[in-house]
């Protein structure tokens, strides 16, 4: 069976969720593959919202194995939080598994990321302050705690207290070399017995959900069970080929997906691209097709581009089809799914960009609007001319089929393009 990879092709939230959610029906595991609390997901299932940030869309179904793959920086009080919320809701989360080779975030990255974010003045990045970086920046020179340590040693959370008593030991000597990281940057001392203290209990309750899901995933392909591979984030935030410096710290594009899982690419034979039908972006950094009018204003109180996590207002622009193509060759997209047309429903003109002039300025042609509401559309019947007309150029002009056009925030609200 095929292994799906769902990857933002713009700067995050376009709406990846919904397309998880809806694509997850037809898979048996659904991987979280890189990134950590600082991506929301929402989904939108009859009247009831879920906020996701770190367990997989697909622990809606209750046939889902729901993984967070090595990929991941895991912080385990968000993870519980998380887990806690669902489960009042009636979600079972019980499936739900961790890999073992995950990294765990810890209080002093978050204040070093506050700390270094602060260094950078009028030229700060614009991080969510969620400890992000500095966790990838611990795995990075092989100085971080991964998931599978509360499992190690002489013995683990079923058989014995060993493995506890090793990563309690390791969370206060790494507290301890970090304090003094976090008073020479001018910051205050963390009380490292308050976080041995709770997060050996944190240790002892993700315990049971600990496993090496490299060897979960290759046997259920062996089986030929599906598998979704779900990404954070986006293609332009993405460290290596995003819009630098202002990205994240790792590789949400489908080649990061095959190292946040342990699935090799020849496994992969769908990739989808998800995309606004306008952009936005968080933060700071390049955005050639922001809109700094009242259009813009206009995309944000109707698309509520507010962000999931964090609550900031995001920058709004006009659809960018010049770096959507470059998403496609960096994916290797197999197809697109456009979401959120219908928050251009009252607007009487769309522009998109189809190139930029010679000094890197937008050159948009213009088409007229529909100003219809298209919410109750389910098949491409019923869509006004004028909407099918911009998904007809958007597959045009990036040369890959559009299979999915998002027609509202509901769970069914989407046309499957054909």
């Amino acid at each position: 069976m095929p292994v799906t990879v769902v990857v933002g092709a713009q700067w995050g939230d376009e709406g990846k969720a919904k397309v998880i959610d809806l694509l997850a029906a037809d898979h048996a595991y659904v991987v979280r593959y890189q990134g950590g609390h600082n991506a929301g997901h929402t989904v939108v299932v009859d009247d009831q919202r879920y906020a996701l940030q770190l367990v997989p869309s697909g622990v809606l179904y209750p046939h889902v194995v729901p993984v967070i793959g090595n990929g991941v920086v895991v912080d385990l009080p968000t993870l519980f939080q998380e887990i806690d919320t669902l489960q009042s809701r009636g979600i079972d989360c019980s499936r739900l598994r961790v890999s073992d080779r995950a990294h765990l975030i810890f209080p002093w990255h978050q204040a070093l990321d506050a700390l270094h974010e602060a260094s950078r003045g009028d030229e700060r990045i614009g991080t969510t302050l969620k400890g992000i970086g500095p966790a990838y920046a611990d795995k990075a020179r092989r100085d971080g705690i991964r998931a599978g340590e509360v499992r190690s040693g002489s013995g683990d959370a079923e058989h014995g207290s060993g493995g506890m008593e090793s990563f309690a030991a390791e969370v206060r000597r790494q507290g301890e070399i970090h304090n003094r990281e976090i008073t020479a940057l001018g910051g205050t001392a963390l009380d490292v017995d308050e976080i041995v203290e709770r997060f050996t209990a944190l240790g002892w309750r993700v315990a049971p959900m600990v496993v090496d899901t490299v060897e979960l995933l290759h046997d259920a392909l062996d089986r030929g069970e599906s598998i979704l591979l779900e990404g954070a984030q986006a293609t332009f935030l993405d460290l290596d080929h995003g819009t630098y410096p202002y990205v994240t710290s790792s590789n949400p594009t489908a080649g990061g997906a095959c190292v946040g899982s342990g699935i090799g690419p020849r496994h992969l034979d769908r990739i989808v691209g998800i995309t606004k039908a306008y952009c936005t972006r968080v933060g700071g950094g390049p955005f050639p097709t922001e809109a700094l009018d009242e259009w813009g204003d206009k995309l944000v109180e109707i698309g509520h581009e507010y962000g999931t996590v964090t609550g900031r207002r995001r920058r709004t622009g006009w659809l960018d089809l010049v770096m959507l193509r470059k998403a496609v060759r960096l994916n290797s997209l197999t197809e697109l799914a456009l979401t959120k047309l219908d928050v251009l429903d009252t607007f009487p003109e769309i522009l998109v960009c189809t190139e930029y002039d010679a000094e890197g300025r937008p050159v948009y042609e213009r088409l007229p609007g529909w100003q219809t509401d298209i919410s109750a559309a389910r098949t491409v019947d019923d869509l006004p001319a004028n909407a099918r007309a911009l998904v007809t150029l958007v597959a045009a002009e990036v040369r890959v089929p559009v299979t999915i056009v998002g027609t509202g925030p509901a769970r069914d609200a989407v046309v499957a393009w054909t």
